[in-house]
């Protein structure tokens, strides 16, 4: 049952996943960032102005359980297919950020037909360049000061005061933030076998980044989108790795234009 927020709970594969749901109108699954970004206003509000939007929180991330053996987004792939088997939802539209674009592709090489539409902002999940090249910058190894330049074109957007945060909120970036690292760890950022399956993407994909991503750049981007049969490619200016953050107006005439 939903709550007054619009919040609910589903146990899948034994997980007890948080669940979200707010807006009407045609299903758009949102897979969000490591950071949760967009679930919160006023991105949340310009998607669900005609949406219908699905956030689940990934295992470990928001209030969602973790179990030992979900140690990468290959396995969250495999319990939200359930989870959309469970919620009857097929062939649904789908946006993924970042962490929540990989999941989204780890999904689509899974069950083709599980997506109509995929719009995938900035995503890790692929190795492109050698064994020697590094794809994705070190963001555990950077300072952090330089890791914020590399994701905003405006660092300010990513300036967060914690010590104005109450404990429950603070509690949860920490568990995310553990989350992702034990997730994308090793091997860095990336699935070895996910480049080698991307052939299998049948959904009609849509490539957002941010002309200034100094995480994952736009180069990068576009490899992604190459290998990704019919994928087309969309760059945001004044943007880093947060596009729709950052230039909500321009990203939502790409988002709305795509699933048209």
């Amino acid at each position: 049952m939903l709550d007054v927020v619009g919040r609910a709970e589903e146990t899948v594969a034994g997980i007890r996943l948080e669940l979200r749901r707010v807006g009407h109108g045609r299903p758009l699954l949102l897979l969000h960032s490591e950071e949760a970004l967009e679930c919160e206003p006023p991105l949340l509000d310009l998607l669900a102005a005609d949406r219908e939007v699905i956030i689940p929180s990934p295992p470990g991330f928001g209030g969602s359980e973790r179990p030992d053996w979900v140690s990468a987004p290959d396995d969250i792939a495999y319990v939200y297919l359930e989870l959309l088997d469970r919620l009857k939802l097929a062939s649904i539209d789908v946006l993924g950020c970042s962490l929540g674009g990989w999941i989204a592709l780890e999904m689509a090489t899974k069950e083709p037909a599980v997506f109509s539409r995929m719009t995938l902002v900035a995503p890790y999940g692929a190795k492109f360049l050698g064994p020697a090249e590094r794809d994705i910058a070190d963001i555990w190894m950077l300072p952090p000061a330089d890791v914020i330049k590399r994701k905003w074109f405006d660092p300010k957007k990513g300036e967060r005061d914690y010590k104005a945060m109450p404990e429950d909120k603070l509690s949860i970036i920490a568990r995310n933030n553990e989350s992702f690292a034990r997730f994308c760890w090793e091997p860095y950022m990336h699935n070895p076998k996910l480049k080698h399956r991307l052939a299998r993407v049948s959904a009609e994909t849509l490539f957002i980044w941010g002309e200034d991503d100094g995480i994952v750049t736009p180069a990068y981007g576009r490899t992604f989108a190459e290998h990704v049969p019919g994928a087309s490619f969309a760059m945001i200016a004044e943007a880093g790795h947060y596009p729709h953050i950052e230039q909500p107006a321009e990203f939502m005439r790409h988002l709305r234009d795509f699933l048209a």
